[in-house]
């Protein structure tokens, strides 16, 4: 483990990560910095709470999206995969 300080909407949060997850840590941390100045400056919201929220309501939508996205391609693979099976079994009994 490494001890690491990320800021994140203006407070350093001192965290201790597993070796090699340190520039992911810090791309989300700047990911997440970015929201908050679009929010702030986009919205008339004033409370980092309130900006946090919206960060955290974003991220939720964006990963259920993906998440649907991957479970509709999960079942078109899966369906794909069964067809291919049963040629191979059709092919293997003539």
């Amino acid at each position: 483990m490494q001890k690491i300080k990320l800021s994140i909407a203006d407070r350093v949060y001192p965290l201790s990560v597993p070796e090699g997850e340190e520039a992911i840590l810090r791309e989300a941390a700047k990911s997440i910095n970015t929201m908050v100045e679009h929010f702030e400056k986009n919205y008339a919201v004033k409370d980092k709470q309130d900006v946090l929220a919206m960060c955290a309501l974003q991220v939720a939508v964006q990963a259920s999206k993906e998440a649907d996205v991957s479970s509709k391609d999960a079942a078109v693979i899966e369906k794909k995969l069964v067809l291919l099976t049963e040629y191979l079994e059709r092919q293997m009994t003539l």
